[in-house]
C-alpha cells in the first residue's frame, strides 16, 4: 500500500515541474493533498494496520505527502516568477533617446573656464609646480587669521564673507579666496613648496558684467631659501609669455595686501600700448610663515593670484563675465 503513495508522490512531483500554471498546481494539490484526496484517504486507513506496522508507514505517508508540499511550493514560486517577468517586460519603457539618422551627433566639450584652468595649471606644472586642492568650506583661521588677517583688521570686512550656519558665528564660511590651500600645504610639508592652488572661491557680490558671486581662481606659492622679488616677477613674466603668447608684456606696481609683504598688481600689456590689471602678488609676510611653523629668517617665499573666469574673459573678449553662467549652448558652443 504504501509504495502505491510512494509512487504517487513521484509522479506528483513531474506533474508539478511540468505544470504550466497556477489552476494545473491546485488540481494536482486537491487531488493529492485534498480533504478527500488520495492522501487524506491513505492517512484515514493507518488504523487498519497492526500497531507494530502503523508507525513506519505513518512516517512514510507523512514522507510522501511532504515531498508533494514541497513540489507544489516551489512551482508555484516558479509560476509567481515567470509571471512577475512577464508583467515586467510588458511593461518595460524604452528611454533610449535616438536621433534620426540624418542628424549628426554633436560631442560635449569642456567649459571656457575650465579649459583655461586646464591650460593654466600646464603652464605652471611645466615650470614646475604642482597642483594643490582644498575645502571649499573654510574656517575663520584658514581664511583670515592664519593669512595675517585678524578680526580687527579693516581689510577682512572687504572680502564681503558668505557664513556657514556651523560652529561659532563668523568662525565657518564658504572660502573667499584660494589662499587656505596654501596655509595648509605649508602646515602638512616642510619647504621648499611651489604649488598652484585653482578652485570656486565665493563673495556675496552681485551678478554683473565683471563680478560673479561663485568664480575661480588660481594662486601660486613659492618657499625656499633666498627667494626674492626679483624672482617672483620672472615667474610673472614667464607665465604671461607662456599663456598670452611671446609678445605680451608683464609689469609690477606697488600694492597692498595684509598676507604679503612687499605687495604688488601685476598688469599685461595690451596690443594698443595700454595696461590691465590680471592679480595680485608680492613677498609672503613673515607673519604668515611663523603661522605655518616656517622660520621666515631661513625661509622666504613668494604667493601671486587672479581670477580664472576674468582670465578667460580677457582671453577670449567677452563682454559680459556672466556669458560663463548663463548655460546657453549657442554661446559655450564656441569655444
Amino acid at each position: 500500500m504504501i509504495e502505491g503513495y510512494e509512487q504517487a508522490a513521484a509522479r506528483a512531483e513531474e506533474r508539478l515541474a511540468a505544470a504550466a500554471d497556477l489552476g494545473a498546481v491546485s488540481g494536482i494539490e486537491r487531488e493529492l493533498l485534498g480533504r478527500r484526496s488520495l492522501f487524506a484517504d491513505a492517512k484515514r486507513r493507518l488504523g487498519d494496520l497492526d500497531p507494530g506496522d502503523r508507525a513506519e508507514a505513518g512516517r512514510r505517508l507523512n514522507g510522501a505527502r511532504a515531498r508533494v508540499e514541497a513540489a507544489a511550493a516551489a512551482a508555484r514560486e516558479r509560476l509567481a516568477a515567470a509571471d512577475r517577468d512577464d508583467r515586467h517586460a510588458a511593461e518595460r519603457l524604452d528611454l533610449t533617446e535616438r536621433l534620426p539618422q540624418t542628424v549628426p551627433l554633436r560631442r560635449g566639450r569642456l567649459h571656457p573656464v575650465t579649459q583655461a584652468r586646464d591650460r593654466l595649471e600646464d603652464v605652471f606644472v611645466g615650470m614646475g609646480y604642482t597642483v594643490a586642492e582644498g575645502p571649499e568650506v573654510e574656517s575663520a583661521w584658514y581664511n583670515f587669521e592664519a593669512l595675517n588677517i585678524p578680526d580687527w583688521h579693516p581689510a577682512r570686512s572687504s572680502f564681503d564673507t558668505i557664513f556657514v550656519d556651523l560652529g561659532e558665528p563668523e568662525e565657518v564660511m564658504l572660502r573667499a579666496h584660494t589662499s587656505p590651500v596654501q596655509i595648509r600645504v605649508m602646515e602638512g610639508r616642510k619647504p621648499p613648496v611651489y604649488i598652484v592652488a585653482p578652485g570656486r572661491t565665493f563673495r556675496s557680490d552681485t551678478a554683473d558684467a565683471t563680478h560673479l558671486p561663485a568664480f575661480n581662481q588660481i594662486e601660486g606659492l613659492a618657499v625656499d631659501r633666498n627667494i626674492t622679488m626679483g624672482d617672483l616677477a620672472g615667474t610673472i613674466d614667464e607665465f604671461v609669455r607662456a599663456f598670452f603668447g611671446r609678445e605680451v608684456k608683464s609689469r609690477l606696481r606697488p600694492s597692498y595686501f595684509p598676507f604679503t609683504e612687499p605687495s604688488a598688481e601685476f598688469d599685461i600689456s595690451r596690443p594698443d600700448g595700454s595696461w590691465l590689471e590680471l592679480g595680485g602678488c608680492g613677498m609672503v609676510h613673515p607673519n604668515v610663515l611663523r603661522n605655518c611653523g616656517i622660520d621666515p629668517e631661513q625661509w622666504q617665499g613668494f604667493a601671486f593670484g587672479f581670477g580664472i573666469d576674468r582670465l578667460a574673459v580677457m582671453r577670449h573678449e567677452i563682454d559680459d563675465i556672466r556669458e560663463f553662467v548663463n548655460n546657453d549652448t549657442r554661446f559655450l558652443s564656441q569655444f
